[in-house]
């Protein structure tokens, strides 16, 4: 194994104990909505119950003045029959009453201003849930990209380095051998065969030679010319 191999087997290994401990994103992000949703649910159930203690609130605060002025009623009633004791006593109930009932009123202003806060609030968080599932949802496809990014690494790292591809190197050397022991016994049979053809030619020079000197011979003469190439 090359120094090379060793130092990409080093940095995929670390880097898949940094993915292995990392969180996953896509179950974080899943709770993180869950857990919105959650404090949105809480959060209505506020504004429903602050609602009901401002209507609450409000009838009380009714009832306590038309009772206000009730007993007022009551006091001139007593007063035209001459009983200043009983309109007097009627008054002081009257203004218990009125007390109560402005009272109340004054606590509406500030029920209505939570009311409103509390409404306020929950259309915020139902803004940021909305946008929450989007980014989750965009977040979550990045991940998984990324994640099979590193699976094709690792799988072009092992392909790479492997006895696969070592295989493949070593068939590759020993084709080039074949093709290069085909090209040298082609080469050898093409000399062999020029080199055969040329002593056909020269055999048939001295053939032709001999058949000249039996011809002389038989015949009688003598001939002072040399064959042709002497």
């Amino acid at each position: 194994m090359g120094l090379f191999d060793r130092i990409w087997r080093a940095i995929r290994a670390n880097l898949n104990d940094f993915i292995g401990q990392m969180e996953d994103p896509e179950k974080i992000l899943e709770q993180a909505v869950l857990d919105m949703q959650d404090e949105l649910i809480q959060l209505r159930q506020a504004v429903a119950h602050a609602i009901a203690t401002q209507k609450r609130t409000e009838r009380q605060a009714s009832q306590a003045r038309s009772t206000s002025e009730e007993w007022y009623r009551r006091a001139q009633l007593a007063l035209q029959k001459g009983d200043d004791a009983l309109a007097r006593e009627a008054l002081t109930r009257r203004k218990s009453y009125l007390d109560t009932a402005e009272a109340m009123e004054a606590q509406l202003g500030q029920q209505s201003g939570v009311v409103a806060g509390l409404k306020q609030n929950m259309l915020k968080l139902e803004s940021k849930i909305q946008e929450a599932k989007t980014k989750k949802d965009l977040y979550i496809a990045r991940a998984r990209s990324a994640k099979a990014s590193v699976q094709i690494q690792e799988t072009l790292g092992r392909v790479g380095t492997g006895s696969a591809m070592n295989a493949f190197e070593r068939m590759e050397d020993k084709v080039l051998q074949l093709e290069a022991n085909s090209a040298a016994i082609a080469e050898l049979g093409s000399t062999d065969l020029e080199k055969r053809i040329e002593a056909l030619g020269e055999a048939d020079e001295i053939d032709a030679e001999l058949a000249a000197m039996k011809h002389q011979l038989l015949t009688g003469g003598q001939s002072t010319q040399l064959p042709p190439g002497q």
